[in-house]
């Protein structure tokens, strides 16, 4: 078993409750680990063997650039299309971070992760 981690993946999106959220937008952050078995790829140094986490992060910025309320419902969607796409992940972990949220003060980011297993 090992890990892919996918640190610091900076997005701009229109994610939130309020409508300027909605117009304006922010910068979110999102992390990713997902568990997977990476003993074939170990051995033969073939990207067909591994989860290839260029694939990962496409699926990510498609949604994150689909607009939602929620940061758990961005998250869960993450979620869903990770384990539709790769067979062989076993467990994933996402956070979704929002920089500089609007709550009426100084607030570096607020953040939703979420976990999943097979």
């Amino acid at each position: 078993m090992g890990q892919i981690r996918l640190n610091g993946m900076e997005f701009y999106a229109h994610h939130g409750c309020y409508l300027e959220e909605q117009v304006i937008g922010n910068h979110f952050v999102v992390d990713l680990i997902m568990d997977t078995d990476t003993e074939r790829a170990s051995n033969s140094d073939d990207l067909h063997d591994a989860l290839n986490y260029a694939e990962a992060y496409e699926l990510i910025k498609q949604e994150m650039s689909i607009r939602s309320h929620l940061l758990e419902h961005v998250s869960a969607r993450i979620l869903d299309r990770l384990f539709e796409r790769f067979p062989q992940l076993d467990r994933a972990e996402v956070c979704v971070a929002k920089l500089n949220p609007p709550v009426g003060g100084q607030l570096r980011s607020v953040s939703v992760g979420q976990q999943r297993s097979r």
